[in-house]
C-alpha cells in the first residue's frame, strides 16, 4: 500500500478547494440584525450605503464663539481682534442669529453653526473686551473648529461593504443614520457534522474495551459555531461505504440541505478508510467535481480531504482529535467564511521564544500546542508535546506555534508566532 498521497501546502490546498465552492449562503432582510449584533450574534451584512449626510449640518466640535475667519486674520495676544456678541447658539436648536462682519455668536460643542459664519475660535482663545464684545487673541482658518455636512459619511456612499460582520462601532454608525429597520444580511452556514467508525460510540455512554467516545463531532461543532455557524450533528456513522453515502446523501438534499459537510475520521489510507470514495460515487447526483485535495502538507493532519459536491464545501478530518481540530481551524474556519461572503477576520497571535527544541521537516507546515508564559516582560512559547490523539495537549495550551513549511525546526530560544485559541 502507498505510503499516502501527493500532499499540497495548506495555502494552495485551501485556494484550490474554496475556489471550487460556489456555494453561498442565503441573502435575506433582517429587522433583527442589529439586536442581534448588540447581543453579540454574528450578522454578515450584504452591504449598505448612507441614506443621508452625517453630520446632516455643520456643528462646532468645540466651546467657543462662531465667527467669519477673515475677521480674525493677524489677530494675536498682542494685537487681538475685536468682535461684537450678537447672540447665543444653544445644542439641538436652529440658530436665530446670523453672524455678519466684525460680529461672533457664542456657541456650545455640537451645536449649529449660524448663518454668516465659517469657523469656531475656542473660547480660551478669546477674553472678554467690554460688555458684549470680546477680544479674538489667535486667528482661525476657515472650517475650524467646524465638522461640516457630510464629513462624517455622504448620502449614498458605502456605510459597509459586503461580507461585513457587525462590529459596536458598526452598530453605532448604523443607528446615527437611523437604521433601525431590516438590513440585508446573509444567513448562517448550515453545517452537518458526521463521525464514522465502528469503534466510536456517543460520549454519553462508557466505552466497552476497544471503544472511544465521539469528541470530535462536538468539537469540530463548537469550532464552527465560534463561526457562526448552525451546527447539525449527523451522528455516528458505521464503517460501511453505503451507510456513509446514504448519510450524505441526506445531508445534501432539499429540503433542510446542509451548506457543508464535515466527516470525521475515514481519510486516511487503509481498508476502512473509504470517505473519499464515498464523496467521489456523489458528485454525477450532485455535481462535482468530488475530491479536490487529498493530503496536506500540514503536522498534525496530513490525511485530510478536500472536496466539493454541488458548489458546496466538504472536508473529511483525520480521526485524531488534534488532528481533526487543527486541520478545521485552519481549512475549515475559512470555509465557513467564504460561504457566508464574509471577511476572514485576522486570527490573534503573539511573538514568543521557545523554551525547548522543536523539530520539523521542510516542505510542510507544523502547529504545536504551546504554553504561554510570562517573566519579566518577555514571552515564552512552552511546547506541550505529545501524540494528535491526545486532546489534552490542547487542553494545557494557549495557542499553536507555527512552524513554516521551509523550516526545518525551531531551537530553544527562537522565536515563533503562537496563535492563540
Amino acid at each position: 500500500m502507498a505510503e499516502f498521497f501527493n500532499v499540497l501546502p495548506p495555502d494552495e490546498a485551501r485556494t484550490r478547494w474554496l475556489a471550487a465552492v460556489t456555494h453561498r449562503t442565503d441573502l435575506s432582510e433582517s429587522d433583527e440584525a442589529v439586536r442581534r449584533a448588540i447581543l453579540g450574534e454574528p450578522v454578515v451584512v450584504g452591504g449598505i450605503a448612507s441614506p443621508e449626510d452625517l453630520p446632516a449640518f455643520p456643528r462646532s466640535t468645540v466651546d467657543g464663539y462662531a465667527v467669519r475667519a477673515a475677521d480674525t486674520f493677524g489677530a494675536g495676544e498682542s494685537l487681538p481682534a475685536y468682535l461684537t456678541v450678537v447672540g447665543e447658539v444653544h445644542m439641538g436648536e436652529t440658530p436665530t442669529v446670523n453672524v455678519g462682519v466684525g460680529q461672533a455668536a457664542l456657541i456650545h460643542t455640537g451645536a449649529m453653526i449660524p448663518a454668516g459664519a465659517d469657523a469656531v475660535v475656542m473660547v480660551e482663545h478669546t477674553q472678554r473686551a467690554a460688555e458684549g464684545e470680546i477680544e479674538v487673541l489667535r486667528r482661525v482658518a476657515p472650517g475650524e473648529n467646524v465638522l461640516q455636512i457630510g464629513e462624517d459619511v455622504r448620502r449614498a456612499d458605502p456605510v459597509l461593504p459586503p461580507g461585513v460582520r457587525l462590529r459596536p462601532q458598526d452598530v453605532g454608525a448604523l443607528l446615527a443614520l437611523g437604521l433601525t429597520g431590516a438590513l440585508p444580511v446573509r444567513l448562517p452556514p448550515h453545517v452537518a457534522i458526521f463521525a464514522t467508525g465502528d469503534e466510536v460510540i456517543p460520549p454519553d455512554q462508557t466505552p466497552r474495551p476497544g471503544q472511544i467516545r465521539d469528541i470530535n463531532s462536538y468539537t469540530i461543532g463548537a469550532l464552527a459555531a465560534q463561526a457562526g455557524a448552525l451546527v447539525e450533528w449527523g451522528g455516528i456513522v458505521p464503517d460501511q461505504p453505503d451507510a456513509l453515502r446514504s448519510a450524505l446523501r441526506l445531508a445534501l438534499a432539499p429540503p433542510g440541505a446542509a451548506d457543508m459537510l464535515v466527516v470525521t475520521a475515514g481519510s486516511s489510507v487503509s481498508a476502512r478508510d473509504m470517505t473519499a470514495d464515498v464523496i467521489d460515487s456523489l458528485a454525477d447526483e450532485f455535481g462535482g467535481p468530488g475530491v479536490i485535495v487529498h493530503g496536506v502538507a500540514v503536522r498534525p493532519g496530513k490525511p485530510t480531504i478536500l472536496a466539493v459536491l454541488g458548489g458546496k464545501p466538504i472536508i473529511g478530518l483525520p480521526g485524531n482529535p488534534v488532528s481533526a481540530m487543527v486541520v478545521f481551524w485552519l481549512l475549515g474556519v475559512p470555509a465557513l467564511y467564504h460561504l457566508s461572503g464574509a471577511r476572514m477576520p485576522i486570527r490573534p497571535r503573539v511573538h514568543a521564544a521557545l523554551t525547548a527544541n522543536v523539530a520539523s521537516a521542510a516542505g510542510r507546515e507544523d502547529y504545536v500546542p504551546v504554553a504561554l508564559q510570562e517573566d519579566d516582560g518577555a514571552l515564552y512559547a512552552e511546547p506541550i508535546f505529545g501524540k494528535s490523539n491526545l486532546i489534552f495537549t490542547l487542553v494545557r495550551a494557549d495557542g499553536l506555534l507555527k512552524i513554516p513549511l521551509d523550516v526545518t525546526g525551531l531551537r530553544a530560544g527562537d522565536f515563533g508566532d503562537v496563535y492563540l485559541f
